[in-house]
């Protein structure tokens, strides 16, 4: 055993006189010691035979089921208890904070015996049994069973040194019951030179395997509703099949891991306890799914920072090494149950904590306490296309879902500092990222009315923005303070090169439910009409060039369950903007853009007017709807392989889509879905490259692009893109957000020109004098700030 459980070898003392053990308490003895064993691990076999030839005496059944001490039994517990020795004393979990002094082998047993009488049911005697008066029936009885007088050695509690020691908490019991687990494992393997212990403990669980899946998946994680809810897509869809997810290395003598270990991503329990260890590799924060890791009994000195890597882990046994010291990082594993340190020479303030606090305790101050960590590298732009010409009219594209207030709860993201997860935080550093990447149409995500109305407008109103925002329908049922946290999707344009022609809402269970086709189906009521998702679609017009274009922004429901409501959502979404689109194509031109140009305003600095802006150019002409340019953001909580992807990028999904699951949604289901638009994705062009974007929400379990910027190939060209993340820094970082990404998804920008249309002149429609008749709208919309209040 380890050196620090020494104490707990010691024998009792001299039992009691045979005379006291009446047949009374013999037959309650029985009757508890029956009960006992029926919780309580009997010796193995080779244990057995190794008592039998130590002690005869102990070779009989009868014995062995009865005794905690026998006649010519060693003093000590019978082995029954715990597997130990014959002979020793078990290690018993409330002895855990007993400190034995000199000549008092039993000074703690008052207390110990009060919380585990059944393991007392007696001492050796006439019949090996005895029971204590305080049992009545068989039942333990609330009052200690010892009192001054009756205590083996005869002291009082004054006499032996002060006040009996009280029982540890529970979490230190547990922790010293996997302790002596670990210790007994460690004998096994290195007395007895047994190793993989553990491989054979868990033989049992590991028959008949097959069939399942990746750790990664859904149900593997074992994961909260609350926290899949950042998940949005099944991964276990997609994942290779996976019969194994627990490995075994322990007792080997090893002194190093392979590298090759790591590329088993998909293990759940690792176990390489008993060997020679000094450290572990940085690349066990590969191992993502991990929520066992058994280190005990090698040399560790100190843990790598990418433990924190590990978010899975619910178990960390680390017993008997020789660990000072614990990273920051250690914060990160919010899921982490029980950390085992004794038996290391961990620094007392943090023995303390976890001895009086527990584990939770310990990883919450790690984590409040960590130095906020250097930045990452910036995100660097990648030039996608070059030699274009000046003259063409450029959009700068930005989309993000900026995580709305009321999800960011520490429950979801328990990896997060406090002061990195508050609104007032991560409000500003938002706000300052828009403010930087200086875009013409930015789309936004989950951001609530009140926000929204009460902080960017009026702080991006400074920076030429104005801004259009439509919460969820539910917003419609409830009082105004509660109407005004409901989250929705927001579009916000410079209003110094663009003029608001149009917006609509786009409510999918609303327009679902009515549509002819579908009102009379039950999967529409029962699946798409309780997902309060929308899309907005808005009209803008350049002021320089007069060139039009349409700019949309979604935010589709998230469940990995509901493919086929995605899949509708999307599909209503292109059938409006191909309606809208064929409405737009004959919307009238501006007449006088001066009229609603953007008022000069004086330098305060010095009293010179600012430039008047160019000349505005006339409102160009469109022939059908699919000629006016077409930019589509959001997020579609969609992966490449669904069928959203497949929708937007082929123009068609079939009625043989097996993302509908048999669920019957009018024309969709029976013709197929499909639209107009030639369109693709703006990232396209970096994939194959070492710039590609690998994912676009980042959290723990779950990896995956699901924000897009879709635009029409036919009139728009990618010029410019957003790169990705600093890689090297997010070898440390678990999951988003952070202090220096404020969402748990990241914002992706594009910069497009217009395409001039081979072998057409451009025409343009010349207004005339003041406002245009029947376009009262273009006038309203353009003045102040616009809520989305409703739709057209």
């Amino acid at each position: 055993m380890a050196d620090g459980h020494r104490y707990m070898q010691q024998s009792f003392s001299t039992p009691l006189p045979t005379q006291f053990a009446s047949n009374n308490n013999l037959a309650t003895g029985l009757l508890l010691n029956s009960l006992l064993n029926q919780f309580i691990a009997g010796p193995s076999a080779a244990q057995q035979q190794a008592a039998a030839q130590t002690n005869p005496a102990h070779s009989s059944a009868t014995q062995i089921n009865r005794g905690m001490y026998g006649q010519n039994h060693p003093q000590g517990h019978n082995p029954r208890l715990n597997g130990a020795a014959p002979g020793r004393q078990p290690n018993m979990p409330m002895f855990y904070n007993h400190v034995p002094q000199q000549g008092h082998p039993h000074q703690g047993h008052n207390a110990h015996h009060q919380v585990l009488q059944a393991g007392h049911s007696g001492h050796g005697a006439r019949n090996d049994l005895m029971s204590h008066s305080t049992f009545s029936s068989g039942i333990m009885g609330n009052a200690s069973p010892y009192t001054t007088n009756n205590l083996q050695n005869g002291h009082s509690v004054a006499a032996r040194g002060g006040p009996a020691e009280q029982p540890a908490n529970e979490h230190w019991q547990k922790q010293m019951r996997l302790k002596e687990e670990s210790d007994r494992a460690h004998s096994a393997m290195t007395e007895q030179h047994q190793p993989h212990y553990y491989a054979r403990l868990k033989a049992p669980e590991n028959k008949g395997i097959g069939g399942a899946l990746t750790a990664g998946g859904a149900n593997a994680s074992g994961d909260s509703e609350e926290e899949v809810r950042r998940r949005p897509y099944q991964v276990e869809k997609r994942n290779r099949r996976q019969d194994w997810h627990n490995l075994d290395m322990s007792g080997q003598g090893l002194r190093a891991l392979s590298s090759a270990l790591f590329s088993y991503d998909f293990l759940v329990e690792l176990y390489i306890a008993s060997n020679r260890l000094t450290f572990l590799p940085a690349e066990i924060g590969k191992l993502r799914h991990l929520k066992i890791l058994e280190a005990s009994n090698n040399l560790l000195s100190e843990l790598p920072p990418e433990i924190g890597m590990c978010t899975s882990l619910e178990k960390l046994l680390l017993f008997d090494n020789q660990i000072r010291d614990l990273p920051y990082e250690l914060g990160s594993l919010y899921k982490l149950d029980i950390l085992g340190i004794e038996g290391n020479p961990i620094n007392p303030g943090l023995r303390e904590e976890i001895v009086e606090r527990g584990t939770k305790s310990l990883i919450n101050s790690l984590l409040e306490q960590a130095p906020v960590p250097l930045p990452p590298s910036p995100r660097k732009p990648i030039v996608v296309q070059e030699d274009v010409s000046p003259s063409l009219e450029r959009i700068k594209v930005m989309t993000w879902n900026i995580l709305c207030d009321k999800f960011a709860t520490t429950n979801m993201y328990g990896y997060t500092p406090t002061g990195a997860l508050s609104w007032e935080y991560r409000k500003e550093r938002i706000l300052q990222e828009i403010r930087d990447r200086d875009v013409d149409m930015l789309c936004l995500q989950e951001i609530a009315t009140d926000v929204f109305r009460d902080f960017f407008s009026p702080e991006l109103a400074q920076n030429d923005y104005k801004g259009v925002h439509w919460p969820r329908p539910k917003a419609k049922t409830m009082n105004e303070k509660d109407a005004a946290a409901v989250d929705g999707c927001a579009i916000f344009y410079k209003g110094s090169k663009w003029i608001l022609l149009d917006k609509q809402l786009i409510d999918y269970a609303n327009i679902a439910i009515n549509r002819p086709d579908m009102k009379n189906q039950h999967d529409i009521f029962n699946r798409v009409m309780p997902k309060d998702n929308i899309g907005i679609i808005c009209f803008f017009e350049s002021r320089r060039t007069g060139a039009r274009v349409i700019v949309a922004n979604t935010h589709l429901a998230w469940e990995p369950t509901l493919a086929d409501v995605k899949l509708v959502q999307t599909a209503i979404l292109m059938e409006n903007i191909t309606k809208y689109a064929e409405k737009y194509v004959r919307w009238q031109p501006l007449k006088d853009k001066r009229g609603i140009q953007i008022p000069q305003s004086v330098s305060v600095e010095s009293d010179i007017p600012k430039p008047e802006m160019p000349e505005p150019g006339p409102s160009q002409e469109y022939r059908s709807n699919t000629d006016i340019p077409l930019i589509v953001c959001g997020d579609y909580n969609s992966t490449q392989e669904s069928s959203v992807y497949e929708l937007l990028s082929m123009g068609r999904v079939t009625p043989e889509q097996s993302d509908f699951g048999g669920h019957q949604y009018g024309n969709f289901t029976r013709d197929g879905v499909a639209h107009p638009f030639s369109m693709r994705s703006a990232y396209v062009h970096l994939n194959g490259t070492p710039d590609e974007l690998s994912f676009t929400n980042y959290v723990p379990g779950f990896q995956e692009v699901i924000d897009y910027i879709w635009y029409s190939t036919n009139t728009l060209e990618v010029v410019e893109l957003l790169g990705p993340p600093d890689q090297n820094h997010l070898k440390r970082v678990p999951g988003f957000p952070n202090y220096h990404f404020p969402a748990d998804h990241i914002q992706i920008m594009a910069e497009f020109v217009i395409k001039q249309r081979k072998g057409e002149k451009v025409k343009v429609l010349h207004g005339g004098g003041g406002g245009a008749s029947g376009q009262p709208q273009q006038q309203q919309l353009e003045g102040g700030q616009d809520f989305g209040s409703g739709s057209k």
